[in-house]
């Protein structure tokens, strides 16, 4: 396959998924930053103010790094499954696999789109958190390779959910049912060691954890987890899903059939 063709087609779905978001800004920026600053309000400000330090650090500042990573990994994922579902569902998906490009290019180039989409919110849900917080990054290698890997491994479950979804309702689901629960029992909240010894057991299944504090580490220093361990889950889940995707491609999974 011409390297040089499939660097233009890249650069050319990147262009278009970059454009499609700021076309519609309001759409695809601004809501995660609302929905973010009524959280600083109501869970670090006003309930913040009643529960005071976590782990030696103030409420509001020991939940903002998982705030932002909260934004970061539902706009990827919400951004690669809505434009692929989108592309399926106007059919122009066909003109993509006719073309000379690789499904590998397809599948990186609606991944960029999404992690591109995940940062630029990431970054003003993190300006938005320094009107209510002081944020001082302690591992900053750490912060911003954590943030890159957690983006990619939910833009490939984007691609995966909008490969197989066959209407609108079907993109919806996992957000709805497995997505949030997992994000709210990800430790976002709170450190796991307050939970009972079972408690915190179980909720190292729940790879969502391990993404909220290994960034956490990255800004504060400070992490329920081995940092290492989420290197190895967040890598593992990188190549699995990336594999997983490129194979439902190539069989033409909920595209050719």
């Amino acid at each position: 396959m011409n390297l040089k063709l499939n660097i233009v087609a890249l650069q050319t779905i990147v262009r278009k998924e970059v454009v499609r978001v700021l076309r519609i800004w309001v759409q695809t920026i601004v809501p995660p930053a609302i929905t973010m600053s009524l959280y600083f309000i109501i869970f670090g400000n006003l309930i913040g103010r009643r529960i005071g330090t976590m782990d030696g650090f103030d409420y509001m500042e020991y939940i903002a790094p998982g705030l932002i990573m909260m934004s970061v990994i539902t706009t990827s994922y919400g951004n690669v499954v809505s434009s692929f579902f989108g592309a399926k569902f106007s059919r122009h998906i066909e003109e993509m696999l006719i073309s000379p490009m690789s499904n590998a290019t397809i599948i990186i180039g609606h991944v960029a789109g999404g992690v591109l989409r995940g940062m630029l919110v990431g970054l003003l849900v993190t300006t938005i958190a320094l009107f209510f917080t002081k944020l001082e990054v302690s591992h900053p290698i750490v912060t911003i390779s954590i943030v890159l890997l957690s983006s990619i491994v939910f833009a490939l479950a984007g691609f995966i959910n909008a490969v197989f979804a066959t209407k609108f309702d079907d993109i919806a689901i996992v957000p709805t049912f497995v997505l949030t629960p997992l994000t709210y029992l990800g430790g976002v909240f709170y450190s796991i060691s307050m939970l009972p010894e079972f408690w915190q057991k179980v909720s190292l299944a729940n790879p969502i954890l391990y993404m909220v504090n290994a960034f956490r580490f990255g800004i504060l220093g400070k992490s329920d987890i081995d940092i290492g361990i989420a290197y190895v889950i967040l890598l593992g889940f990188v190549a699995i899903l990336f594999t997983a995707s490129y194979q439902l491609m190539r069989r033409g999974v909920g595209i050719r059939e």
